[in-house]
């Protein structure tokens, strides 16, 4: 396939270029600014809404990952019109205008994240389970919503609802690496909260399997089957780096540092399971939380 990817240079957009590349499809990126000389690179301008048709055309499918790193910082206000933007006129603009093709692909893949439930304490979450409420559910919801023109042409559009995705070199994981290795690590607030993790080697499986497979359609939860409490997962990293973790960070603590977000992801409980690909027969390379971590980690 010929595939076009936004966001390549991101956590799962870095690895995953050269991945479909290794599986032989031919890749090519969608940058902003300039495009670099005789590089297989599309330049567009998502908040300006500036991208030329015509480079578009030819391509099998489309991995649209681009957006603002929701973790940060505070979400000011006016953070959280840049997340809200980075995402939602993005993936409109790359909608529309894959829409507008001679030639459209025959499937977009689009990221989203579970942050679209909402806080739902221990309630087991499906593809079919409704939003939750506030920022980040109502982002999720407007994020998915942008990718309706390329629906409406004909286009597969599958919009993956990506949980915590586990890679030492980057996202939640990395942060957490240091003081768990320094032996200050612990739980966050109560440690009850449910957390669904993935991690990134399934990832890109599940984003080619989703490329290639004409049955997955819609929103379909990218974590493993199984979501572990914030105390369970702390633990875990503990054992796995032979290092304690009986430090917890209070509740009050994480509000006052990171404010609403920490309510929406750090405190957010989420026991999602991944329903849809279950289905479909997908085998998770890496299901048990010890063994990806042991995996991740080199352990």
């Amino acid at each position: 396939m010929r595939v076009l990817v936004s966001g390549s240079r991101g956590l799962i957009g870095s690895s995953l270029v050269p991945f479909l590349a290794a599986e032989g499809h031919a890749v090519t990126r969608l940058v902003r600014g300039p495009a670099r000389p005789g590089g297989a690179e599309v330049p567009w301008g998502p908040q300006q809404g500036r991208l030329d048709p015509g480079m578009l055309e030819g391509h099998d499918g489309v991995v649209h990952l681009a957006g603002e790193n929701l973790a940060s910082g505070r979400w000011t206000p006016e953070r959280k019109v840049e997340l809200v933007d980075s995402r939602v006129k993005g993936t409109r603009l790359l909608a529309e205008t894959l829409a507008g093709l001679t030639h459209p692909p025959k499937v977009m893949v689009c990221a989203s994240a579970i942050g679209y439930y909402g806080d739902r304490s221990d309630e087991v979450l499906t593809e079919k389970s409704s939003s939750g409420h506030g920022f980040l559910s109502d982002l999720c919801r407007e994020w998915e919503a942008a990718s309706a023109p390329a629906e409406e042409k004909g286009i597969r559009v599958v919009g993956l609802r990506f949980g915590v995705v586990l890679s030492p070199v980057g996202g939640a994981l990395k942060k957490m690496l240091l003081p768990f290795r320094l032996g200050v690590g612990g739980r966050l607030g109560s440690g009850r909260q449910y957390m669904s993790w993935i991690v990134l080697d399934d990832v890109l499986v599940i984003v080619l399997r989703a490329l290639t497979d004409d049955t997955l359609a819609g929103p379909v939860n990218a974590v493993s089957p199984g979501p572990v409490t914030n105390l369970d997962f702390t633990r875990t990293l503990g054992r796995v780096l032979m290092r304690p973790a009986v430090f917890p960070v209070p509740a009050f603590a994480l509000r006052m540092v990171f404010g609403e977000m920490a309510d929406e992801t750090l405190l957010a409980s989420n026991r999602v399971q991944p329903a849809k690909l279950q289905a479909a027969g997908f085998t998770f390379g890496h299901p048990d939380l010890e063994g990806a971590l042991r995996h991740v980690l080199g352990k």
